[in-house]
């Protein structure tokens, strides 16, 4: 008896952020020059990579303590949930969810990060979960500050978390970045307003979510991702 693998809708490119986009300056060196071939969805693509509960440890999705160092991260604490949906918009339970982010003064815990700001030894930027049987996940961290970039003048990143998934098949791989309601900065940004559908950037945007906040701790959001169909959630502008 054959085993029935799942095979998925093409994507929708016109909600996606193009590779060149002249206003994210990188884009021209680093995008394609000739028009991409599209690959038929493969067993491998379909069936794998699979991670399991054995790539999450205890404590990986509070980003305020998973530094280990006894201390707390400084910062206005904050929890996200939601949920990760199919295109069908049946929930992808027991899967990876990893993000990583800068700290409260909006500096990232690399050398590379020259970022005149200060750097918290507690907080190393990163976590990860896995989803649940509702396909729901869950993490505790500090809201990340805006940072300088140098794209043009006086370029600032608004406040934002990278996440990465992979579902349970490497066609419904996703890289995208979750941003916060109210953003002033969110209309200056060329790469949030890279992806040309406005339906599709609002779609990056966390919805507060009071019933998911801690008395007296932290503020909640909530943010549900969609890997493919037409209410998926966009790729960040491709680095």
């Amino acid at each position: 008896m054959k085993m029935k693998i799942k095979r998925y809708r093409p994507r929708d490119w016109t909600v996606q952020p193009p590779y060149l986009y002249e206003h994210y300056r990188s884009t021209p060196l680093r995008s394609p020059r000739k028009p991409l071939l599209p690959l038929t969805q493969t067993l491998s693509e379909l069936t794998g990579p699979v991670y399991g509960h054995n790539a999450v440890h205890p404590g990986d999705s509070d980003l305020t303590t998973n530094a280990g160092r006894g201390g707390e991260a400084i910062g206005e604490r904050i929890i996200v949930t939601g949920r990760v949906l199919e295109e069908d918009g049946r929930p992808v339970p027991n899967t990876l969810v990893e993000v990583w982010q800068a700290n409260a003064a909006g500096r990232y815990p690399h050398k590379r990060d020259q970022h005149d700001a200060p750097y918290d030894p507690n907080f190393i930027g990163a976590g990860r979960c896995m989803t649940n049987e509702k396909g729901e996940y869950q993490f505790v961290s500090i809201r990340p500050g805006p940072y300088p970039w140098g794209n043009h003048y006086n370029a600032w990143r608004p406040s934002h978390i990278h996440y990465s998934l992979f579902g349970h098949a490497f066609v419904t791989r996703l890289v995208t970045q979750m941003y916060f309601p109210g953003d002033q900065l969110l209309p200056l940004d060329p790469i949030y307003n890279g992806i040309p559908d406005e339906n599709a950037r609002q779609r990056l945007i966390a919805r507060f979510a009071h019933d998911a906040s801690e008395p007296a701790r932290a503020l909640g959001y909530r943010f549900d991702i969609v890997l493919r169909g037409r209410q998926e959630t966009p790729f960040e502008v491709r680095k």
